[in-house]
């Protein structure tokens, strides 16, 4: 079994056992982690949708990003993805959020911004948030591979460490 199908259906038996449902926005793995976790059947007990956001414009539409944050900060940045999982979170029937954007290679790195940086946000209606920026190493597919990683294993952590449940 592959790693990602493995993550997958740890993190459903424990979205499904924690009555919790997951939505994401997703710009650099272009509905990587949503397809992750449709992998799994029954995955529609605890997924409700997604959002591929890949340009400015989407994550303005369909999420509610502000113009000025993008113009700030820009796409890669936790000021964006912070404001990408709230508008997911609001524009679901989810109950926890995940957004991701980044640059993958290999080319649109900056001095600031190398390749491999990927920003995080994760929010849930508990009240949870944590947004981060992480730098992942390797060309294209390995740098979108290990941001899915990340975030199966970080909302399962979450999940599996909180009182999501009683709360």
């Amino acid at each position: 079994m592959s790693l990602l199908l493995n993550l997958s259906k740890q993190l459903g038996e424990k979205l499904g056992e924690t009555k919790q449902v997951l939505v994401t926005a997703e710009s650099c793995t272009g509905g990587g982690v949503a397809n992750a976790i449709t992998e799994v059947e029954g995955s529609s007990a605890w997924f409700d949708r997604a959002f591929i956001t890949y340009s400015n414009e989407a994550k303005m539409e369909m999420l509610g990003v502000k113009p000025q944050t993008l113009e700030s900060f820009g796409a890669v940045s936790e000021a964006t993805v912070i404001e990408m999982a709230q508008g997911a979170l609001e524009r679901s029937l989810a109950t926890i959020a995940v957004s991701i954007s980044g640059i993958a290679g290999p080319g649109g790195g900056s001095e600031d911004k190398p390749v491999g940086t990927v920003c995080f946000a994760f929010v849930s209606n508990k009240g949870w948030q944590l947004v981060e920026t992480c730098h992942f190493e390797g060309d294209r597919s390995e740098v979108r591979l290990q941001a899915i990683e990340h975030v199966l294993t970080k909302v399962y952590r979450y999940l599996d460490h909180s009182d999501v449940e009683r709360g």
